[in-house]
């Protein structure tokens, strides 16, 4: 009983989107310095030069540098990092002689997005490879990390839509949200993914929680009604299937490099060749 006098007390605040930003930014400043000699020379893959171990360093560092004490579960992940980095780089090679001046944005442009800068099958292993760190609840996903279950969700989806890109990638991505947001990972995933996939499978991620919802309670009539008027409703209800079925321990599995291959195979048409 004595230590609850002393909890609230003592208890660190969870994190605001603005701190979060700050401590994304300064953790992308001390990252940025230590991978490039001079602006524009960089690879093509410089995003990645930076690892799990290294970007959690810089966001301890920078958090501390910053004066404020953060839960680790607090702090910004490592997308968000990465996307300072991009910001920086831009702001950097603005600055430099050696590449061509990147034009100011306009005053009402739209704020950054990683779909502007990157590959799309970059982003979505930055979207994805998170989820392995994310565990869930035993009760309902007793296979364990969302990525696993997420390999799952697409193996299943491809033995009965091989073809169909954006279903694919609807059932792959559909839990990208969890490494971002874990209290509204349908809404994280969304503004993650947005120009980086289709509209149909932007939707299907963006709804595909509702038909699980709706076992337990009826729908909010907006929702009911978009859901009844849209042409991806079949769709909708498949991926819960599948959403569903992917839930087994054990489940051989490809690895999330196969998976991408194989979608931008599909991309390339290569599979017209087999």
């Amino acid at each position: 009983m004595m230590q609850d006098k002393y909890r609230n007390r003592y208890r660190v605040a969870p994190a605001t989107d603005r701190l979060r930003r700050q401590i994304a930014t300064e953790a992308a400043r001390r990252i940025y310095g230590t991978l490039f000699s001079a602006p524009g020379e960089r690879p093509t893959d410089w995003l990645e030069l930076a690892g799990p171990n290294e970007l959690y360093v810089a966001k301890r560092q920078a958090a501390a540098v910053l004066g404020h004490r953060i839960r680790p579960g607090d702090l910004p992940s490592d997308s968000e990092v990465r996307e300072q980095l991009i910001v920086l780089d831009r702001d950097c090679r603005r600055d430099s002689d050696l590449d061509e001046p990147v034009p100011e944005p306009a005053h009402d442009a739209a704020p950054l997005s990683l779909a502007d800068h990157l590959d799309r099958f970059t982003i979505y292993k930055m979207r994805l490879l998170p989820l392995e760190s994310v565990k869930q609840n035993r009760k309902y996903h007793p296979e364990g990390d969302a990525l696993y279950h997420s390999l799952q969700v697409f193996q299943l989806a491809r033995d009965v839509r091989p073809y169909d890109e954006d279903f694919l990638l609807a059932a792959l991505l559909h839990d990208v949200g969890k490494a971002i947001d874990p209290y509204d990972h349908v809404t994280a995933g969304v503004e993650a993914l947005r120009g980086a996939v289709s509209e149909r499978t932007l939707w299907l991620i963006e709804h595909h929680m509702d038909l699980l919802d709706a076992r337990e309670k009826p729908l909010p009539a907006r929702i009911r009604r978009a859901l009844d008027a849209s042409e991806y409703l079949d769709d909708l209800k498949l991926l819960r299937e599948l959403d569903d079925a992917g839930r087994v321990p054990g489940q051989p599995v490809e690895s999330l490099e196969e998976v991408l291959g194989y979608l931008h195979e599909l991309e390339t048409e290569g599979y017209l060749n087999e």
